[in-house]
């Protein structure tokens, strides 16, 4: 015997499951394309690190590192170049590193903070792609296979400390989206 009404409860079942699929779905990548677009900070203040650039020694290793995993995880290689005695690259640091931004930057970025000292030690792989560090910090953004994308921005956040914790992360990401 044929029951429509059992047919019909079925087709309802099934056109619940594929709503509530769909809307499922919707949130997923509203959620994604929200995770992926800048965190919005405004003029937010970061803790300033005292020393957030290590030792000298090993820069060379950390460099090759960062492109190891970016490669690794299709990630960008942010490397920063400073000191621990300026002010505008410990500003930067903690910027990066603050709750409310650290997130989106490990999303996007393979991170090496590369000590030059006094603008006198670790320029190794500058030198070797023809650059010079003219103010610190120089920051490069480049692809896991080394293109460098912000070579018109440099010394961009050379002035970190007069720029707003917005202005920074819009940059990084402006340069973040150059392929």
């Amino acid at each position: 015997m044929n029951n429509p009404s059992g047919r019909v409860s079925r087709a309802i079942r099934r056109t619940g499951l594929l709503a509530g699929a769909v809307v499922a779905m919707v949130s997923w990548v509203t959620h994604l394309a929200r995770a992926d677009t800048p965190p919005q900070v405004g003029d937010l203040r970061p803790t300033v690190p005292a020393q957030p650039y290590g030792p000298a020694a090993g820069a060379q290793e950390q460099i090759s590192k960062a492109f190891e995993q970016a490669r690794a995880t299709g990630r960008k290689v942010l490397l920063d170049f400073g000191g621990n005695w300026c002010p505008d690259c410990r500003i930067l640091s903690g910027l990066m590193e603050d709750p409310a931004v650290a997130p989106w930057i490990a999303r996007h970025f393979v991170v090496a903070m590369i000590n030059v000292e006094r603008m006198n030690t670790n320029l190794e792989f500058l030198t070797q792609r023809g650059l010079h560090i003219e103010a610190v910090p120089t920051v490069l953004i480049l692809t896991a296979q080394g293109k460098l994308l912000n070579a018109d921005g440099l010394t961009a956040l050379g002035d970190a400390r007069s720029m707003s914790s917005q202005a920074v992360i819009d940059l990084l990401a402006s340069w973040d989206a150059r392929t």
